[in-house]
């Protein structure tokens, strides 16, 4: 049986390790909505593929949350939707402010391409074996760029987060993309030591530690991004 809050069940399908699901995860804790039910599918058995997740996701693909009759199949989708829902309860993770908010949607919705070059364009092309050495040379490269650029944002915002002093929606966003490129190997110091600090800020935030990865603790990531830095 589902979580209720306000009179709707909440329900969240996940796996371990996922970036999307690591975000909306954190969004969840950080509203004070953390009692959801929720069922962590596996990906090496292929679960994803199930009757179960089918029929809520046609594509085939976690996170999947169902809150009442409505069911949302995109990470960012389901984040800005509890956010908007939820305005009062826990932390504001989209400021009222304007040129705040602008700040921070700016840099939420940048995250699918550092998410790109970082993860689809090397890291899942590492997993499917699929490895042509100067390809990854040049992707490298280029995720190295998008890197200093996260690095110049986070010298230019002047605080421990993305766009200041607080917390927000693009740190939910962006972390968990973060710490799957630092557990396949990335270094952040010395070359970017502003993407070091904030990875360590950010790792000991409670709302981060309690959902981190279960397969992750006690075992060691491959190291396939190890020398893009």
């Amino acid at each position: 049986m589902a979580f209720a809050t306000a009179g709707r069940s909440m329900k969240l399908y996940w796996g371990s390790g996922s970036a999307p699901c690591w975000r909306v995860m954190a969004v969840l804790e950080e509203k004070g909505l953390g009692k959801y039910d929720s069922k962590l599918i596996s990906f090496d058995k292929n679960e994803t593929k199930s009757e179960e997740i089918m029929k809520l996701n046609p594509r085939g693909e976690v996170p999947t949350f169902v809150i009442g009759e409505i069911v949302i199949n995109e990470s960012l989708a389901t984040c800005l939707y509890l956010e908007d829902t939820y305005k009062s309860s826990g932390v504001q993770l989209i400021p009222s402010d304007c040129p705040k908010k602008a700040k921070v949607l700016q840099r939420t919705f940048e995250v699918p391409g550092f998410m790109k070059r970082g993860l689809e364009d090397l890291g899942y092309l590492y997993m499917e074996g699929d490895v042509n050495e100067e390809e990854m040379k040049e992707k490298k490269t280029s995720l190295k760029a998008e890197l200093a650029l996260w690095e110049g944002y986070l010298k230019a915002a002047g605080g421990d987060y993305l766009t200041g002093q607080d917390f927000t929606m693009a740190d939910c966003i962006f972390f968990p993309v973060l710490a799957v490129m630092v557990r396949l190997g990335l270094a952040l110091r010395p070359t970017f030591p502003e993407l070091g600090k904030y990875y360590d800020t950010v790792s000991k935030r409670p709302s981060i530690m309690k959902t981190w990865p279960p397969h992750w603790k006690g075992t060691e990531g491959k190291k396939w991004l190890n020398d893009v830095c």
